[in-house]
Formats: structure tokens, sequence, C-alpha cells
């Protein structure tokens, strides 16, 4: 790879990877780490610094932490930098034109999914939702609409079946820099022209918050196991129970689950025997047998040690 300024642009725990390969590969110059502002963590509210941004202080990389990437000022200490690539991965804003002009020879972006196909925010949650038998890495340039520029190379990778959605995020961030390194040595040579997306084959997925984790019962038990899955730990997954002074409750279920054949009605308990099994589906057919679940106020625990207390018994429903 020949010498390339490049300025690096991620906030997310998904881009740290990639952004350590850049310091610590020869033939470039990292000049700086473009990152969101402190934020405040926790009960406490404690202001806390991306884990990408400790990682800059201690290898000496400048940083950069504008309210807004189309601030004039902090572009004009942008383009005095004069990168010759801006590498943007899980950063959490739209960038202008006025930005994307910066840089010398490409703005380029690491996406956590195989475009066309999920453009957006929950993009490795939906591949495991959908029921896909693969996922990956695709670089891009980066143009004004979403996810939507030339693709200059793809890295597959396929999802395990009892895979989680942190599971698969931790491999994306490892497959980062392989996918980097390689499109930066395309753009160095000048052959990162890229491949134009098919916008027939375009989805868009947005921003998961925490009620798209409530469990609908009535769902096919396959549907919901992969939800399940694909959701932990963000945002997770939850339904409702009715404890023994007859309030609702939360109770939160994690992977991994059981499909089982027998069925019953949409949320209902089938069996306590072995585990928590709830009826799936509206077809009668089907159900899911749950064994690590958390209600609201107490630990995470087995659903076996759940049920020596909780006032569930076959024929109750949950989420009702």
């Amino acid at each position: 790879m020949s010498d390339l300024r490049i300025v690096f642009m991620g906030t997310g725990d998904i881009a740290l990877p990639s952004f350590l390969a850049l310091i610590e590969k020869p033939g470039s110059e990292l000049l700086a780490l473009i990152t969101q502002p402190d934020k405040p963590v926790g009960r406490k509210q404690i202001l806390s610094a991306p884990e990408i941004k400790e990682q800059a202080l201690e290898h000496g990389i400048h940083v950069m932490q504008p309210e807004h990437a189309g601030d004039e000022g902090f572009l004009a200490e942008l383009r005095a930098l004069k990168p010759d690539v801006i590498v943007v991965m899980a950063y959490g804003q739209i960038l202008t034109q006025a930005f994307l002009d910066i840089a010398r020879l490409a703005c380029i972006n690491l996406h956590a999914s195989l475009l066309p196909k999920y453009r957006g925010a929950a993009c490795i949650q939906a591949a495991i939702d959908a029921g896909d038998t693969h996922s990956g890495i695709t670089i891009m340039h980066v143009v004004k609409a979403l996810d939507a520029g030339d693709m200059i190379l793809k890295k597959e990778l396929a999802i395990g079946v009892q895979e989680t959605g942190g599971q698969l995020h931790d491999r994306l961030a490892d497959l980062g820099p392989e996918a980097l390194l390689e499109a930066l040595e395309m753009i160095s040579s000048g052959n990162a022209a890229g491949e134009a997306q098919n916008e027939d084959e375009v989805s868009y997925i947005s921003k998961l918050m925490r009620e798209h984790g409530e469990i609908d019962w009535s769902q096919e038990a396959h549907v919901i196991e992969r939800r399940i899955r694909a959701y932990d730990p963000w945002p997770g997954t939850s339904t409702s129970f009715t404890d023994k002074k007859g309030r609702a409750r939360r109770l939160k279920i994690f992977p991994q689950l059981e499909i089982a054949e027998e069925g019953g009605k949409a949320g209902e308990v089938i069996g306590v025997d072995g585990g928590l099994q709830i009826a799936c589906g509206r077809t009668g057919r089907g159900s899911l047998i749950v064994v690590n679940l958390q209600p609201d106020g107490s630990r995470r625990m087995t659903s076996e040690d759940f049920l020596k207390s909780a006032p569930l018994a076959v024929g109750d429903f949950l989420g009702q």
C-alpha cells in the first residue's frame, strides 16, 4: 500500500478493530480520529468517552469530537489535514456533501451487512431475524443517500444456526480490518471505482428500540426463536406474566431456546417440566422451551428456578 493520509470516523465498538488495524499497519498515515462527543452513561450519568477515543489517545492519535459533522469550524479543521481517504464505520450521523468533498481520493464506509439487501441501522439483527444464512462487511463509497454508494468489495461469513446478534456483531467487527486494508490497497492503486447497487433489492432497517423486543406469541416458533437470538443483547426480548399479587410483570427471555412440535393457543403455557414451554403461532402447532429468563427486579435464572416460585401453571398465558 503506498502512503495514504487517512482520517478514521467511528464511534461504535464494531469500528474498533478496523481503527486499530490502521494504527498497526505500515504504509499509511493515520491523521486523526473523528468520534462522537463524550456522553453521560449509567444511572449516575458519568461523562464517558467512547472506547475508540481512549485507544486513539493511548496511541497519540489526534481526536476530533464535533457536535455535528457539518459544523463549519470542524470542516475547516478537517480540510487542513488534507486527507486522501476518510474511513467511516458506525459513526452515527448523516454526512454533508461539504464533508464528503474533503477527501482527495475517497470517503468510504464499512457497512455491517451484504448490500444492497439491508441499509440502515440494525442490519446485523435483521439478517438473523430474517433467517439469512450469510452476512458480511460491504465497503462502499459514501454518498448523501443512506448506504447507497457504489460497492468496492464484500467479505462474507456464514451465520451460525444458534448465533446471536451480539456474537455476529463481534465476528463482523473482526472481519472489518481484512476488508478495510484490501479496500485501501484498491484505492491506492486506482482500482476502487465500485459497483452500483441494485435498487430493486434494497430494504431499509430502522434503529431498534426497546419496545421492538416485545414477543408476539402468535408468530411461528422458529420466527420467535430467530428474533430472540437476533435481539440479544440489544434490545432484548420480553413478554409479560401475572405475579402472585395479580400484577403484570415483565419477563426477559434469552437464547438458547428449544423448538418443539407440541402446540396450543398462542402464548399458552403448555409445559413446566424441564423448562417453561410456551405455545406459538395461530395454528396450534409448535412451541418454544425457554431455558434462561429474568423477571423484572430479579436476577437472570433458569426457567426451572423461576417456576419454583412463579405462579405459572399449564393453561396460563404469557403476553396478555
